[in-house]
Order: C-alpha cells, then structure tokens, then sequence
C-alpha cells in the first residue's frame, strides 16, 4: 500500500499509514474498551529543516523526533532515512554537498555531521554551539549558531580549523547563498536579515523590521522569501536586488521552519509546530502534501464542555474533525493557543486550563480571555498535573525527583521526595494523591509525605487517572492499560498494542536533557491520560500523534 494512501479501518474514518506504523493496520486491541482515533495519525514529528536532496525527493529534519526523512512531492509518501537510533539526536537542518552528501545540524549536542551517499556518517564538528542554520556551496559547508552573539562560519569536513566570517548573530538560523553571491541569514531576535560575502567581509543588513524571521529561501527568479516562525505563517517576499519592495502573504500555517522551492519554482513549507509538509502558491493558498497534526500529543485533558486539549509541544491543540486549511481534508489538529512552549503536562479546571512546561515553568491558560498567568518558575522538567482537592497544582517534577503542590500565591510546597523520575500524578474520589515513576516501574501513593507503592514491575509507567475504584496507568514499555484496584490491589490489563512511544523495534539514542547556556532540550516522551466527564479515557497516542478515545463496551468496563 503506498505510503500516502488512505483506507476504511474499524471506527477511524479514512486510516492513513503513520509515523509509528507504516501499514496503518496497526490496532490497539481491548475486549473491555472500545478504541476510537479523535484524529488521523501525523507522519511527521515536526518538520524542521527542508531540502531537495539529489534524488528529487524533500529531506525533511524532525528535531522532537531524531531523525530526517525523504517525501516524494508528487505522491506524499514518507520514508525515514536517517533513523532514531542513528548517531544524529536533534537534527534541526540539513543541506547537500555537490558529491550528494547530506550535512547535518545536530542542534542540542552541538554537533555538525555528514552522511555519505551510502549512508556512513562521520562527525565533522562537535565545537559548534547550538548549530542550526546550514548551506552548501558546491563542497563548502557553512554553519551559524542559533543564540545570542551567534557566529556564522565555514567548516571544513576533510579537516581544519574553522573560519569564523562574523559574529554578534541575534539568533541565526536557515540561511542560503543569493543570486549576488552572498550568505543571506536570519536575526531571530532583531527582526532582520543579513548577508556576507561567503569568503569574508563586512556583514549588511538588507532588511529590518520582518516579521519574527525564521528562514531566508530564494525563489528560481532570484526573490528573497522571509518565513515567519509566527501564528499567521507569514511569508515576506522582498525584492532585495531591484527597488526593496516587501509583499506579505498569510500561508495560516502555524510555526513555519523553513521552506524550499523545486526546479519548478513551486514552495514547499514546513512547520515545527504542527508537523507536515504543504505546497504554497503564490497568493498564499496552501495544498498538503503530507498533512499536518499532534507533534505529541503529551498531556491530555478534556472541559466540562467536552472539549479535548492535547499539551503539544509548541502549542496547545485540540483534535478535530477537520483541519486548520480546508474542511475538506483529514481530520487532525486545531490550534488552540500557540507558543506555549514546551508544554507537555496539562489539567482542566473549569474554564482553565493549567499546564506544564519544560522550561521550568507552570502556567495557567484562560482559553475564553486568551490570557496566560505564570504561576510557578525554576521548577525542573515538570511533567503531569493535576488539580488538589483544595484547588492547588500539584505536579509531577521529573528532574528534582518530586511531587509539589503549588497554591494560589505561587508559594510552592513539597508532597514527596527521593523519587526517581515522577511522570504523572493523579487523585482519587477520597482526594488521596498517586504517582507514576517510568525509571522505576512503580505507581505510589503519597501518605503525609511518604510513598506507599500501589503496583510495581510495571513497564515504564506514565499517564494515571483515576476512574471510580480503579486507577488507570499506561505502560509504555509494554505499550499497554492497566487497571489497579485501589481497594483489592489486583490489577489486570484492559488494552494493548497502544501507540506510544517510538515505532516498534527502535530503541531511540540517549537524547541531552539541555542546550549548551542550560535551555530545554528534547522533548521528553509522555503519554497522558485523563477521564472524560461521561468516563471514557483519553489517552495520548504519542507514537502516531492522535489523541485515542477510548469508550467502556456494553459487557467489559
């Protein structure tokens, strides 16, 4: 079946292949519970940087994922061709030598590598901080760093020191040799665009005031496009070599990362935020050629109004029947509020949502007035939440090893200590509040500041929630449900062959916790959970990137 195709399968209308499973068959099996997809599966775990590589296909770079596929544009099939368990970890960029060779920006580590037409790599730099924006000239390599007083320098893969061109980069990233043979790149920070000579010279800005530039990409006429990393997806068309006339045009794709026009000039985007690949016309129109959806999803939570909010990422989103571009196409992801970055835990609190970020932070998110109030900071990669019987946040803190309760002041308050790598925290009907560790195995349960173990031997255990007199977690090793009494301590497994986690069969490489100056790095995996207000569960189906409700059957739950 080709890999762009769609099909009828169970409940799903319309089942396409997907990132954890190429045939699309794959199904999560239960006798207790019926399974429903809210959404399709999203190919793509983000897509970063874009590039035609010599064989007419679109490489595509998937940071959150750790790995680089090829698209056909005319088909939307999907191949991954540099793997998780590859030695690239992050890979943000990428560009082609003229041997065929594809050079890598691997961000978080710090490192440039190249893969060879067979497929060998070889790391070319490890000295590079937060690499990011790439290109080639023929066999040259040129690099800038995406952070303050970045640099922009050539490097050399057969060996040799490298050659710094400039400095004071206000956040370099995708950049591209022009029709007047200079570097053109990006100020993130400064709003501006910049070009050198690439054998060195006094750097110019040509232009000032864009709209949160992200990419410079030029057009087979010689036409600067400027993409916008924004909510409107703007894309700024200047005519740097004529008169410095600018154009905007509103793509409506959320988080754009890059882009990259074919030997028929037509614009292909890509979007960190929502994943995909999509063809942009000139007016602005977009066509998908892979279809966006959940880079994620991690948390999940579900209002009393029956809303469904996935914590992805870059943004909060919410699985819908139809998508962001045109009704007529598959259902997958709204935006609900972009840019509540590296949000992974999240809770409904009557019309508030409150959610996690991996930047230590803690936020509560008022959907109604689009407001956002911080409500805890320096917290270290907190993950699941949850509201307290007395209206305080409790939260999951993974990398302190510790369960804390925020109140309505901010002042924060420890639950429990010494724990290994809490992930998700849940309470019961009596207000009693429980815990999942993935290092561990182990669900617990906090007793005036001591852990009580609920269940142990479990395979790296995440999402809990508590429906009645039982306790749900999921199992991601095992890739399965299972349900706890929380009166008789027997437990027994309601659903298996979940998506969650990576693909079967890889074993992705360790992934580093930060960025060099001691930003988040990868995104650590989650698979949520949460009960819906008629009792069915919904779980994060981070593998595939759905959100599966699943619905107790007539003779089972």
């Amino acid at each position: 079946m080709k890999t762009g195709s769609y099909e009828k399968v169970g409940n799903d209308a319309m089942v396409s292949p997907s990132r954890f499973d190429a045939t699309g068959r794959s199904r999560a099996t239960s006798s207790r519970w019926e399974v429903r997809r809210l959404n399709q599966p999203n190919r793509l775990w983000g897509s970063n940087g874009v590039a035609f590589g010599p064989d007419g296909r679109l490489y595509v770079a998937q940071f959150l994922a750790g790995q680089i596929s090829a698209v056909d544009p005319a088909t939307g099939d999907v191949e991954v061709i540099v793997p998780m368990d590859s030695p690239v970890q992050s890979p943000d960029d990428l560009a082609f030598g003229a041997d065929g060779s594809m050079y890598i920006t691997d961000l978080v580590p710090g490192r440039v590598w190249r893969r060879s037409p067979e497929g060998a790599y070889t790391l070319v730099s490890d000295e590079v901080t937060n690499p990011n924006g790439i290109t080639c000239i023929g066999d040259r390599l040129f690099i800038n760093e995406m952070k303050p007083d970045g640099r922009l320098m050539e490097l050399f893969p057969a060996g040799g020191d490298p050659v710094v061109l400039t400095e004071g980069l206000a956040m370099g990233n995708a950049m591209q040799l022009g029709p007047d043979d200079h570097l053109y790149y990006p100020h993130m920070l400064s709003g501006q665009v910049w070009r050198i000579p690439p054998d060195g010279g006094t750097p110019e800005v040509v232009a000032e005031e864009v709209h949160q530039p992200v990419a410079v990409r030029f057009d087979q006429g010689g036409v600067l496009h400027v993409l916008s990393r924004g909510v409107e997806g703007i894309v700024t068309r200047v005519d740097v070599h004529g008169t410095g006339s600018r154009a905007l045009v509103h793509s409506g794709v959320v988080g754009l990362d890059n882009a990259a026009f074919d030997t028929e000039n037509r614009m292909f985007l890509s979007s960190y935020a929502s994943g995909g690949i999509m063809e942009m016309h000139s007016d602005g129109r977009t066509r998908e050629i892979v279809p966006r959806g959940l880079d994620g999803p991690y948390g999940v939570t579900v209002d009393l109004g029956g809303t469904v909010y996935a914590a992805d990422h870059y943004r909060l989103a919410s699985p819908a029947a139809s998508r962001e571009s045109s009704p007529d196409d598959e259902p997958g992801a709204v935006t609900t509020a972009a840019f509540l970055c590296f949000s992974h835990g999240i809770a409904a609190d009557g019309e508030l949502l409150h959610l996690t970020s991996q930047f230590g932070d803690v936020h509560t998110y008022d959907p109604v007035h689009r407001t956002t109030r911080n409500r805890a900071s320096g917290l270290k990669q907190p993950l699941g939440i949850a509201v307290g019987p007395d209206g305080s946040l409790v939260v999951a803190e993974a990398g302190a090893g510790r369960v804390v309760a925020i109140d309505d002041n901010g002042t924060i308050t420890p639950l429990a200590e010494g724990l290994d790598h809490p992930v998700d925290v849940a309470f019961d009907e009596e207000g009693r509040c429980y815990v999942s560790d993935d290092r561990i195995g182990a669900v617990h349960r906090i007793d005036d500041g001591e852990t009580v173990t609920v269940a142990d031997g479990l395979g790296a255990p995440q999402g809990l929630a508590v429906l009645g007199d039982e306790l749900f977690a999921v199992e991601t090793d095992h890739r399965r449900l299972r349900a706890i009494s929380l009166t008789t301590g027997e437990s027994r497994i309601d659903a298996e062959d979940l998506p969650v986690g990576p693909p079967p069969g890889v074993v992705p490489r360790a992934q580093p916790a930060l960025f060099a100056g001691g930003l988040p790095g990868m995104a650590i995996r989650f698979a949520g959970l949460a009960v819906a207000p008629e009792g069915s569960l919904l779980l994060s189906a981070n593998g595939e990137g759905t959100v599966l409700r699943l619905t107790p059957t007539r003779t089972g739950a």
